[in-house]
């Protein structure tokens, strides 16, 4: 007998999806839009068929996190996928395999697995092309575990800092939220996804801006803004990289909640960003519906609500939506609800390959992890996320032959504190320490000895290790931690004032805790009240000060802080976000000039937490300040600490000859910005040109639509070359042409470009970046150089790229922290 249809990989995928459809009941049906726990098919240390049997016999659509909720390894991952999905095919009467989803917001969050800065330092690298090299290497490690979908990228603007989830976002401007989300979901989809993973844009909608900048509190934003601001970056994703997912926000928008929204999951989502993919909740979506939006009174409610809104799939397990078969045969709920949402689960399934391809090879699956270019690259965007704040008389680059240097603060070496809260030995917490704990709800714990996941770390370097890894011999590194994070009254600080008095210059590590445990102080469930350091930190910093060392503050921290104190009495402050596993040498790398600093702030830096809001882009007062006759407050200045965009340099640029392409444009057609930079100061650096414009004035709501008045955005990154500075002809070589293009404004897509733009963004091929190449953050409609400009752009390039210098410099031993072999 000729196999079903839905078996030919020959057919068209929309003739499976109906010949598959069509063979399914109704119990089949619903629990391709439910979930399994990966822990919930253990036994004594091995994959169970008597639990799957119980809770698979019907199929289902997705496992949740094998490597975000387990210590396996790269092999025993895959050995464990395999033998899920074997039985799957084997056991259940039409052989469906499941998908199964992870998280990989700044790394894949598994065992061994590279971890990379978390999302709001890599947004300060203003560089889609390494967030797109980044997403690929995740793509490559989570198929060789078999993992086909991933909860990320974040595409929440951040306008809110006392929320504690900033740290996984790209930041407050809708135009780079957009740049880097495209950049990430291209580089893990690829051009084709049976050969990519599935990437879901989250959180749908608004989550970014909430009521006093509470997780899940509601989000009170108006028509416009929901759509010009918070929609913008999903709207890039959908269109120009074929977003596969999305998933809601918890938030509720203008009293909708986002989970059982028809208005914002189908009007908006689908009908006026043109979405195809499927719709997955965030975890216990379903039941916070009843719990905390309470507009359902009973599970069957609340399934009813969720699936008809257009939330195809639940997660993390089957709960409500095990209600569904009910609703059906009582007539309460139509059955082609049911399959709508299937069909969408059914076509990406088959799109991904899954029914041919679900094993991998647990033999080969440990080779793309924690490979020399992985740790180069982990290393390369730690360097270039960091941000110098403030640089007085050129205190940095610190000489490495200093003689004596005090390196203090709790976060100077402490393995934990360079992870966020997606990090995997960081997110794992809720596991491996629920047992008892506040976090025992949140995720279940598996008894199975070989799966609980542990405080397992990947090889990483801590500041204090890179910093006595990039000195001297000779020079004396003195340490003292001082506090820790949130210590109230400690009594190490005089300790630390008394090895800063005996040291040429003193490096203070100070910060947060991402996590989302309560001993931490930021990240998801952590939002905060106060934006000062946490703890004793800011008398740690002070009384360091008040020794008269020359003092650097290394904030090493997911919040965005308030530091004003710090900016006026510090020498010097760089700000190193999250950095991961290769903070510690990225650091040193930069206080001692291997490498010249070019992060900028994808957000601003309150003065205190009562400026709040302070982001950029502002609609009114034009000026960004308090009010409209005085741009400060009565009691203090209107303006930021540090403004979006703000970020120093260890060398010195001049710029000329700026140029405009066009002096009047179309709304929707891009403006070519040129100007010449030319390296004028010691030290080859990337700088970073950001171009950003307003109108003088604004359309009011009645004379468009709500699409109509996004400001544009841009911003090109040149390699220069260090200057001779004795020579002109020397400064004229190292000079670069920057470009950038840019849209004016985000405007609604047609009919026509919703039902194209997913196979068209899939043919443009995401290809691989060298290390120092002219790096453009605009759209892609952004004019190529002309002829006679090609010089400035083939720039000779330097003797080897940082990429290189980090993998031939890495060491060998295994740093405190490593996990065990």
């Amino acid at each position: 007998m000729a196999d079903p249809t839905y078996r030919d990989a020959s057919s068209p995928v929309e003739k499976r999806v109906e010949d598959l459809l069509e063979r399914m009941t109704l119990q089949e049906k619903v629990a391709q839009l439910g979930c399994v726990w990966s822990t919930a098919l253990v036994d004594q240390d091995q994959f169970s068929p008597e639990k799957a049997a119980g809770l698979m016999a019907a199929g289902t659509g997705q496992v949740t996190r094998i490597g975000a909720a387990t210590g396996l390894r790269p092999a025993e991952n895959a050995a464990f996928m395999n033998a899920i999905q074997e039985w799957l095919m084997t056991e259940t009467r039409l052989g469906i395999p499941a998908l199964v989803h992870e998280e990989s917001t700044a790394g894949f969050c598994a065992r061994d697995a590279d971890q990379f800065p978390q999302a709001i330092g890599l947004a300060a690298t203003w560089d889609p092309g390494a967030i797109g090299e980044m997403a690929a290497v995740i793509r490559e490690q989570m198929l060789a575990v078999g993992a086909r979908q991933t909860l990320a990228p974040v595409l929440d603007v951040a306008r809110e800092p006392r929320w504690g989830r900033v740290e996984e976002t790209y930041g407050e401007d809708p135009y780079l939220c957009s740049r880097l989300g495209v950049a990430y979901v291209r580089g893990l989809q690829s051009d084709d996804l049976a050969h990519g993973v599935v990437a879901t844009g989250k959180h749908f909608l608004g989550y970014g801006l909430s009521e006093g900048g509470h997780n899940h509190k509601p989000a009170h934003i108006g028509p416009r803004e929901l759509r010009e601001v918070f929609a913008r970056p999903f709207l890039a994703a959908i269109q120009e990289a074929g977003l596969a997912s999305v998933m809601n926000a918890y938030n509720e928008v203008d009293g909708l909640p986002c989970g059982g929204s028809a208005e914002i999951l189908d009007d908006l989502l689908r009908g006026e960003l043109g979405f195809k993919g499927v719709v997955v909740a965030d975890y216990f979506t379903t039941m916070l519906l009843i719990a905390s939006h309470r507009v359902a009174d009973s599970k069957a409610a609340a399934a009813k609500m969720a699936l008809e809104a257009g939330l195809d799939v639940e997660l993390p397990a089957t709960d409500c939506y095990a209600e569904l078969v009910a609703l059906v045969e009582s007539g309460e709920l139509d059955e082609s609800v049911v399959d709508r949402s299937l069909r969408r689960v059914l076509h990406q399934k088959f799109e991904l390959g899954l029914f041919e391809r679900w094993g991998v090879d647990p033999d080969r699956a440990a080779v793309p992890y924690q490979t020399p270019d992985t740790r180069a690259l982990a290393r390369e965007l730690a360097a270039r996320s960091l941000v110098l704040l403030k640089n007085a008389g050129d205190l940095l680059p610190l000489d490495p032959a200093t003689s004596r240097i005090a390196v203090l603060g709790p976060c100077a070496d402490d393995v934990r504190l360079l992870q966020g809260d997606y990090h995997y030995p960081a997110h794992t917490e809720i596991v491996y320490k629920s047992q008892g704990g506040d976090a025992g709800a949140i995720l279940p714990r598996s008894d199975a000895v070989a799966f609980r996941p542990g405080p397992y770390y990947p090889p990483t370097v801590t500041p204090l290790e890179g910093i006595r890894a990039a000195v001297s011999p000779d020079t004396r590194i003195l340490h003292a931690r001082g506090c820790d994070v949130q210590d109230p009254e400690p009594s190490g600080i005089a300790d630390a004032v008394k090895v800063a008095r005996d040291a040429d210059v003193a490096l203070v590590f100070v910060g947060g805790r991402s996590g989302l445990m309560p001993d931490c102080t930021v990240g998801e469930f952590r939002d905060a009240s106060d934006l000062g350091l946490p703890g004793a930190q800011q008398r740690l910093l002070e009384e360091v000060v008040a020794s008269g060392t020359p003092t650097v503050a290394i904030v090493v921290s997911g919040r965005v802080h308030a530091l004003p104190w710090a900016a006026e009495h510090v020498r010097a402050m760089l700000y190193a976000w999250v950095p991961g596993q290769e903070g510690g040498s990225a650091l040193a790398d930069v206080l001692f000039g291997a490498v010249a600093p070019s992060g900028r702030l994808p957000v601003s830096l309150p003065h205190s937490a009562g400026q709040l809001p302070i982001y950029h882009g502002r609609h009114w007062p034009a000026t960004g300040g308090a009010g409209p006759f005085s741009p400060d407050y009565s009691d203090g200045p209107g303006a930021p600490l540090y403004p979006f965009g703000h970020g120093l340099s260890t060398t010195t640029f001049d710029y000329a000859d700026l140029e405009l392409g066009a002096e009047r444009v179309a709304a929707d057609q891009p403006l070519e910005i040129a100007c010449r930079i030319t390296n004028t100061g010691p030290r080859a650096a990337d700088e970073v040109v950001p171009a950003w414009c307003g109108r003088r004035t604004s359309w009011p709501a009645s004379r468009g639509s709500p699409w109509s008045r996004a400001r544009a955005g841009g911003w090109c990154s040149s390699w220069i070359p260090a200057s001779s500075p004795s020579t002109t002809a020397a400064c004229a070589s190292s000079s670069s042409r920057a470009r950038c293009g840019s849209g004016s404004a985000l405007r609604p897509p047609t009919h026509a470009s919703r039902a194209s733009s997913r196979s068209s963004a899939r043919r443009a091929p995401w290809t691989r970046r060298s290390s120092f190449r002219h790096r453009c953050g605009s759209s892609s409609s952004a004019p190529a150089a002309k002829t006679g400009q090609a010089a400035h752009l083939s720039r000779p390039k330097p003797p080897s790229s940082l990429r290189e210098a980090c993998r031939h410099s890495s060491r060998a031993q295994r740093p405190p922290g490593s996990p065990p072999e």
